[in-house]
């Protein structure tokens, strides 16, 4: 496996070819990648299609219960979809932030943020150029924490967990999507630089997950599987998502079919098809749902 830096570098240069991309919630495969793993059609309706780029493990903003004049910081926030539905769950009261490293990922969120949503401009939204390891926001600053498939990029997530409980106030809570290992992966997978780029090679064990986050003085964790099929890679080659969706039941539109995308979709998961084939990847890893609180009162 490539050094940190070098990995970022190569994990920026493909999330950037992405952002780069034609690829939109206007491709139907990228809707119904979305739809698997959560969104509503009313939720997708509310953000620009540019927004959805097919990148989820999940939808935290429909378990984060987040409330009026709330601020909550996306880590990885992408093309800004779980930002602009978060502006909408806080209202003009409350604040809805992106942390992103990939210039221009933050480009095209804040190109999305200016786009009307329900014939008008969001106003408490803001996108940050940032590592979620080093995040630029003060201490005890942040209500609620969201992520999706993000986290198990980052090459130090002592140091991502650690940065997390800082910005949080007492009382805050993390709602993440993500990926996590039920066991270790085969050495084949484990050093592959495409399979850490596609969200699977940089996982945690479930039991570290939570480990890191108690370690990191949280309190309350919960990691639950949300118990979707992630194996469709090695059927679906032009797909975008770092996750696939379950397979869709008889008569609903068929994911696999529906995956043919633009140029510039299949950047994030170049290589990591072939490997897929021979494996099945569900014995390895799941989408999961992660929960935690930081304790009120106490030292940081």
């Amino acid at each position: 496996m490539s050094s940190d830096a070098t990995l970022l570098d190569q994990i920026r240069s493909k999330y950037g070819a992405v952002a780069g991309s034609e690829l939109s919630g206007e491709h139907r495969g990228v809707r119904a990648i979305a739809e698997a793993f959560g969104y509503t059609a009313e939720e997708l309706a509310a953000v620009p299609a540019a927004a959805n780029l097919g990148l989820s493990c999940g939808n935290p903003t429909a378990f984060a219960r987040l409330r009026p004049g709330e601020t909550v910081v996306d880590l990885g926030c992408g093309g800004g979809i779980d930002v602009l539905l978060a502006a909408q769950k806080v209202g003009p009261t409350g604040r809805a932030i992106g942390i992103d490293m990939t210039p221009e990922m933050i480009a095209r969120a804040r190109a999305n943020a200016a786009r009307p949503v329900g014939g008008r401009v969001l106003t408490n939204v803001e996108f940050h150029l940032g590592t979620i390891d080093r995040l630029p926001l003060p201490d005890d600053s942040v209500d609620c924490l969201v992520s999706n498939c993000v986290i198990n990029l980052a090459p130090d997530k002592a140091a991502v967990f650690r940065e997390m409980r800082r910005v949080l106030r007492p009382g805050g809570r993390v709602a993440v999507s993500d990926i996590a290992l039920k066991k270790p992966l085969p050495p084949e997978l484990a050093r592959d630089v495409e399979a850490y780029i596609g969200c699977v090679a940089g996982a945690l064990l479930l039991d570290d997950y939570g480990r890191g986050l108690l370690d990191a003085g949280f309190a309350t964790v919960e990691i639950i599987d949300s118990g979707k099929d992630l194996n469709a890679y090695a059927q679906v080659e032009n797909q975008a998502a770092c996750c696939s969706p379950a397979a869709p039941a008889a008569g609903a539109l068929n994911v696999v079919e529906a995956c043919c995308a633009p140029a510039g979709s299949s950047e994030v998961h170049e290589g990591l098809a072939d490997l897929l084939k021979r494996y099945d990847i569900n014995e390895f890893a799941a989408s999961v749902y992660v929960y935690a609180l930081k304790p009120n009162g106490g030292p940081r």
